[in-house]
This record gives structure tokens, C-alpha cells and sequence, in this order.
């Protein structure tokens, strides 16, 4: 008889001499199994009953599926390479747009980062100084992990559901307002998707163990997702996509499977300066290097209280972070967009504009702003914002 077998953590088995049946599929097998757990220890054996006589067949014709025992407890032993393919699909089943594997090796990058340190350039957000180990050494960020499956979200530009591109939002206040900080908050929005595909690969990998990040711990997520292939790092810092460009959100799912990397894109840049010469604070003083001290997306959401002398009047009328190094990045032109409704301005704040902003009392600020990204500056800094834009625009 003939037989193939593929195993992927979950056995799947392709039945051969037969095409019209095509192969079963994953969920198929799952409930023939018996599901993660399954205390019987059973191998799943697909025979091409063709070959059998019609008395033992009874008259049927299709597949025989028996259970034989094995000594091995389920999962079955990994393919990386197909396993790897298997959870990125998965990954885009699950509402990201595009997914890749990296390995855990330490930073290739570390000494430019204490650098980064030492010089002070994180500003404010001392965060950065926190477990710097784990940080220049990934395997150390969650203990039992073996892989990372690196997701992105894009953000911009956003299409509707007839696949036409959503227009830029009117006003004075929205197109002041980082394009990703338009709606609704991206740690939710990816987590979501994350817990998903976290759930979905834990039911075919028994005792898995997993960790989810969103631009939170000690996680250089940039670095993982150049590793993983879904970009490379540009003089701006951002990471560069040939389709995407850089609109797009970086999640990280640490795994304790051996899953087989992705590999790296080629630099983007080339000799292109646009984004470290239109930056209009000097933000980006070299190539991949950012200051904090001079990025108005520091100075904007980061920084609490009064801004020191001069920076108001260096903010070039942004409210919520800043989009120019992006604006000009020629793989910014005219990138692949997605339809994630989410991330558009919903209703309750599309109507908000400047004047309007400073207005809100805290109650009204509370129900508008509910679940928006926004909220990391505080209604302080948000008016504060606004009131520096105010004044840029009248001067």
C-alpha cells in the first residue's frame, strides 16, 4: 500500500493513489487523534483501501484509518522548516499580514545599543536601562523558548471593504496625529490576534511553552523582525518593508519550539538621506541612529509636564507623534495597503479638532478616548500639545 506521512507536531497524512480524495486536512486528523492530550498514544495509519478486496471493504469505497500504538506521546517529532511555514500561515489565518521566524540568538547589535545608552539618547524613557541582559540576549527574555514567530500589522495605508483606499482624515487635528495612534490601540488590537494564534498552536503542541510582546519588555522587536525577514532596519531606525514600506506594527510570540529562521532582506537604504534630512529637529544626527532628546514623538507623548525652553516651538504642529522620516521614505510611495478598520479614526473622535481637544473636560475625554493609544500622553499633554499647534499655526 502506499503511505506519506508528514509530521508537523500534529500528524497529518496525505493519502496516495487516490487524488480525487486530495489529503485530509489538519482539523480532520486533530479529531481522528483525539486531541492534544490524547492519554492513548495512537498513530494514525491511512490506508489506500483501493488495494483491498470489495469483501473487506463491505462495499465502501475511500480511506481506512486505524489506530496503531506507539511509544512516542504526541506530538509527533517536528519538521522545523514545515512547522514554520505551518504557524506563519496559521499567523496570517489569525489577521496579521505578514509572519516570520528568528532565532534567539544574542543581539548583533548590542554594543550600538549601550551606546545608544550611554550617550543618553533613550531620553527619558529609563525603561531601556531595565534588564539590558535579556534585551542583548533573547533567549533570556522568556525561559524555555526556543523560537520567535514575528507578526506584522499594517496600519496605513488602510483600504475599506470594496478594497478602496480610506482617504486621509479632515480637520486641524488628525493629520497632526501619528497615523498608528488614529485608532483603535494597537496593544490590543495585536494581542488579540496574538492570544489566538497563541491558543491555536498550544492545542497542537502540548506543553507548550509561550510569551506574548507588543512594544512591551525588554524585547528588541525590530532587530527580531529584520532576523525574521519582514524588513530591514532604515536610517531612521524604522523597519522597511519593499511592499509594505514602514507602516506597520511589530508582535513577537516566544515559543519552545525549534522552528527554522527566516532569512534576512538586504539593506533598502542604499544611499538615500531623505528621512535624516527632513527630520526638523535633527532627531536623526547620523544613520540608524535616533536621538529622543530632539524626536517630537518623544516630546509629544513621553514627556509629562511643561515642555523645557524652545521645544514647543520645534514640534512642526504634531499633537501625537510624528510622521515626517516616514512621509519621505521613498518605500512609503506607494505601499501595499489592508483593511483593518480598527486602526481608522472611529466615530466618536473623528468630528475632535484643536479647539475642540482643548475643551474636553476629563469626564468627556474619558468616554471619546476610551481604548485609543492616545491615552499614554494624558489629557495634560494632549492639551498641552494643542495648544503648542495653536500657536505654531498663528505665529
Amino acid at each position: 500500500m502506499d503511505l506519506a506521512q508528514r509530521k508537523l507536531g500534529v500528524l497529518e497524512v496525505e493519502l496516495l493513489g487516490a487524488p480525487s480524495m486530495g489529503p485530509l486536512g489538519h482539523d480532520q486528523l486533530h479529531d481522528l487523534h483525539g486531541g492534544p492530550g490524547d492519554e492513548r498514544n495512537t498513530l494514525l495509519v491511512v490506508v489506500d483501501v483501493s488495494v483491498l478486496d470489495g469483501s473487506r471493504r463491505g462495499g465502501h469505497s475511500g480511506i481506512l484509518i486505524q489506530r496503531r500504538s506507539f511509544s512516542q506521546r504526541y506530538p509527533t517529532p517536528m519538521d522545523p522548516r514545515a512547522t514554520a511555514e505551518m504557524l506563519k500561515t496559521w499567523a496570517l489565518e489569525a489577521g496579521f499580514d505578514r509572519a516570520g521566524v528568528a532565532g534567539l540568538e544574542p543581539s548583533a547589535h548590542g554594543e550600538a545599543f549601550l551606546r545608544w545608552l550611554e550617550r543618553g539618547d533613550q531620553a527619558g524613557m529609563h525603561w531601556f536601562t531595565k534588564r539590558i541582559e535579556a534585551r542583548l540576549e533573547p533567549e533570556k527574555v522568556w525561559p524555555g523558548t526556543r523560537s520567535v514567530l514575528c507578526v506584522t500589522l499594517q496600519y496605513a495605508p488602510l483600504s475599506n471593504k470594496e478594497g478602496e483606499e480610506v482617504p486621509e482624515p479632515d480637520g486641524d487635528l488628525w493629520p497632526r496625529v501619528a497615523r498608528y495612534a488614529r485608532g483603535r490601540d494597537y496593544h490590543e488590537v495585536m494581542h488579540e490576534r496574538l492570544t489566538v494564534l497563541e491558543e491555536r498552536i498550544a492545542a497542537a503542541f502540548p506543553g507548550l511553552v509561550s510569551r506574548r510582546y507588543v512594544d512591551t519588555g525588554p524585547v528588541l522587536e525590530r532587530e527580531l523582525a529584520a532576523r525574521a525577514g519582514l524588513g530591514a532596519v532604515g536610517k531612521n531606525t524604522m523597519l522597511l518593508h519593499p511592499d509594505a514600506g514602514s507602516w506597520f506594527l511589530l508582535g513577537e510570540l516566544f515559543l519552545s519550539l525549534d522552528l527554522a529562521p527566516d532569512v534576512p532582506l538586504a539593506d533598502l537604504c542604499g544611499s538615500c538621506t531623505r528621512c535624516l534630512e527632513a527630520c526638523p529637529t535633527g532627531a536623526l544626527p547620523e544613520p540608524y541612529r535616533l536621538d529622543s532628546n530632539l524626536c517630537i514623538s518623544y516630546w509629544t507623548i513621553e514627556h509629562r509636564g511643561d515642555f523645557p525652553p524652545g521645544v514647543e516651538n520645534s514640534l512642526a504642529g504634531w499633537v501625537f507623534g510624528c510622521d515626517i522620516c516616514q512621509e519621505v521614505c521613498p518605500w512609503n510611495t506607494a505601499p501595499a495597503g489592508a483593511s483593518h478598520p480598527e486602526m481608522e479614526v472611529p466615530p466618536q473622535r473623528a468630528g475632535l479638532d484643536l479647539a475642540g481637544l482643548l475643551r474636553l473636560g476629563r469626564d468627556e475625554y474619558v468616554e471619546r478616548f476610551r481604548g485609543s493609544p492616545m491615552k499614554r500622553a494624558k489629557l495634560a499633554g494632549l492639551q498641552r500639545n494643542a495648544v503648542a499647534a495653536l500657536s505654531q499655526g498663528s505665529s
